[in-house]
C-alpha cells in the first residue's frame, strides 16, 4: 500500500490537485482513499459532486467512538473512498489535535486494513506544520511527502517550512520528501524561483500544472477535471503528475 501526503499553503490549489490525482489513479484501476486533513473539510468535494462530508471530528463529538467505518468513509468518483478529518469549533481547540484524533480513529476502525486500498492520499494544510499537522508524515502513515507550491513568496516560504519538518522527522524513520509540484500562477520568474526552492531543499520538481480555465470550469460543475473534461490538456497534466508521484514512491519505504 502506498501512502502519500500532499502539503501546501492554504489557497494554493492543493485540494483540487489531490482530488484530480486520486481520480487519475482510480481511472488506472487503483483503489484509492483520500483523507482531507484541512479544517475547511472540503478536500473531497469534487469527488462527491460538491457534497461536503460530515467530518470525523463532528462524528466523534456527537457519537463518541461508537462509529462504524462506513459512517466516516464515503465512496466518490470512480470508487475513490473519501474522508474528512475536520477541525475544532472556531476559536476553540487545536486543528492539529483534531487531525491526530481523526487519523487515530480511522486506524482504530480498520481503514488502513479492511478497505484494502492500493493508495492512501492525505491532503494536508501546510501553513503550519505543528504536532497535529505533522501526523500524516509520521511513522505508520505516509511514506512520501509532496509539496505543492507556486512561485508566490508565501507559498515558497510554506514549502521551505514543510521541507524542514520532513527533514527533522526523517531521522526517526518518518516520511521522506518525494518532490515538489509546481502549480503555476504565472508570477514573475516563477519556474526559476521554484527551482531554487527545490535546489535549497535538495529535491526536484516532479510535475508542473499550468494555469488553466479548465480547472475553474470543472470546479463550477463540482467535479474533477478528470471527470468533467477527460480529454483536456489539463486532465493529461494531472495524469502525468499522478504517474510521476507513483514513480517517486517506488522502491522507497512508503509501503505499509
Amino acid at each position: 500500500m502506498i501512502q502519500i501526503a500532499v502539503y501546501g499553503k492554504g489557497g494554493i490549489g492543493k485540494s483540487t490537485t489531490v482530488s484530480n490525482i486520486s481520480a487519475a489513479l482510480a481511472e488506472k484501476g487503483m483503489k484509492v482513499l483520500q483523507i482531507g486533513c484541512d479544517p475547511k473539510a472540503d478536500s473531497t468535494a469534487a469527488l462527491l459532486d460538491g457534497r461536503k462530508l460530515t467530518t470525523i471530528i463532528d462524528m466523534i463529538r456527537t457519537k463518541g467512538h461508537e462509529i462504524a467505518l462506513e459512517q466516516i468513509i464515503t465512496p466518490g468518483y470512480a470508487g475513490v473512498m473519501c474522508a474528512e478529518a475536520g477541525g475544532p469549533t472556531p476559536g476553540l481547540g487545536c486543528a492539529g489535535r483534531a487531525i491526530s484524533a481523526a487519523l487515530e480513529l480511522l486506524k482504530e476502525k480498520g481503514a488502513y486494513t479492511e478497505l484494502n486500498r492500493d493508495v492512501i492520499i492525505y491532503d494536508v494544510l501546510g501553513d503550519v506544520v505543528c504536532g497535529g499537522f505533522s501526523v500524516p508524515m509520521r511513522q505508520g502513515y505516509a511514506g512520501k511527502v509532496f509539496i505543492i507550491t507556486s512561485g508566490e513568496n508565501m507559498a515558497i516560504h510554506a514549502g521551505a517550512n514543510i521541507a524542514m519538518a520532513v527533514e527533522n522527522f526523517q531521522s526517526r524513520g518518518y516520511a521522506s520528501l518525494g518532490g515538489i509540484i509546481l502549480n503555476r500562477r504565472n508570477v514573475k520568474n516563477e519556474d526559476a524561483k521554484v527551482q531554487e526552492l527545490a535546489d535549497d531543499i535538495h529535491s526536484s520538481i516532479i510535475g508542473t500544472l499550468n494555469r488553466s480555465d479548465t480547472v475553474q470550469d470543472a470546479e463550477d460543475l463540482n467535479k474533477t477535471v478528470i471527470e468533467a473534461f477527460p480529454e483536456s490538456d489539463m486532465a493529461k497534466e494531472y495524469r502525468t503528475l499522478a504517474e510521476n508521484m507513483l514513480q517517486a514512491c517506488k522502491g522507497s519505504d512508503h509501503h505499509a
